[in-house]
């Protein structure tokens, strides 16, 4: 079934694998937290396989989705929060995720995606005002690496980060530390400059790699090619993220 398709143009359908009430590391605040199926890349280190790789998840109504919301809309503008639309990738399912952004707005509440970017493209002029944070995750700077690492091109998410730039819509960059994959110096210096040179990246966080969704790799029968991959040592995390700081992004946080 094609859940993005509904008759009903204002309430379409989408897979939402799950929800977190109050989260308070996607974004600013308090926030709602709306984890959609679906995802254009395949991570080897991807911790959530179960809403990329094989999409589970209940089909909701734009409209379900933000009755809950609501509930829940006076605590987060009171705590400075809002919500954020994970996933998985929000924008495998665009529709459903304009949808709920803009139902979001009309309650008066601070709106974030959560994306990888590389489905950039499908993000309209409409859907973006709607958009009051990105979090972006740039898994790698080198394109070849990239490639290995997530099965799909790294031009993409850069073309959407420098919309996001020329827009002047505020960015968080993600950056996931893998040992003897994403820890190359060079490179990170290099992402580094990029970003700063963006101007709206607003704070860094590097997320050292670590072992907790492999269980889910073995449930769902996939196989998971980073089991042998140790977490980074505090010394090489803090040694990545004084190269953030370098190039002038000192809220660099995780």
């Amino acid at each position: 079934m094609n859940t993005e398709q509904n008759s009903e143009e204002t309430a379409p359908l989408g897979l939402v694998h799950s929800v977190e009430s109050c989260g308070t590391v996607d974004g600013p605040g308090v926030r709602f937290i709306l984890f959609l199926s679906g995802c254009s890349l395949r991570c080897r280190y991807c911790h959530n396989p179960d809403t990329s790789f094989v999409r589970r998840g209940k089909e909701r109504s734009a409209d379900d989705v933000l009755e809950e919301i609501s509930r829940y809309a006076a605590f987060m503008k009171a705590a400075g929060g809002g919500v954020t639309i994970s996933g998985g990738d929000p924008l495998f399912q665009p529709r459903f995720t304009r949808a709920i952004l803009k139902g979001c707005k009309a309650q008066g509440l601070h709106t974030c995606i959560d994306t990888s970017g590389h489905l950039g493209a499908s993000v309209d002029d409409e859907m973006l005002a709607d958009i009051d944070l990105v979090l972006l995750d740039i898994k790698a700077w080198n394109p070849e690496v990239y490639q290995e690492l997530v099965k799909q091109p790294l031009q993409p998410t850069l073309d959407f980060a420098e919309r996001l730039a020329a827009a002047g819509k505020p960015m968080w960059l993600r950056y996931v530390l893998v040992p003897g994959i994403t820890d190359n110096p060079a490179d990170v210096e290099k992402l580094a400059r990029y970003a700063a040179g963006l101007g709206n990246v607003q704070r860094v966080d590097v997320l050292p790699f670590h072992q907790i969704g492999k269980f889910k790799w073995e449930e769902l029968g996939l196989e998971y090619t980073l089991a042998d991959v140790e977490p980074p040592e505090p010394q090489l995390t803090n040694s990545i993220k004084e190269i953030f700081r370098a190039n002038g992004f000192a809220d660099c946080t995780y």
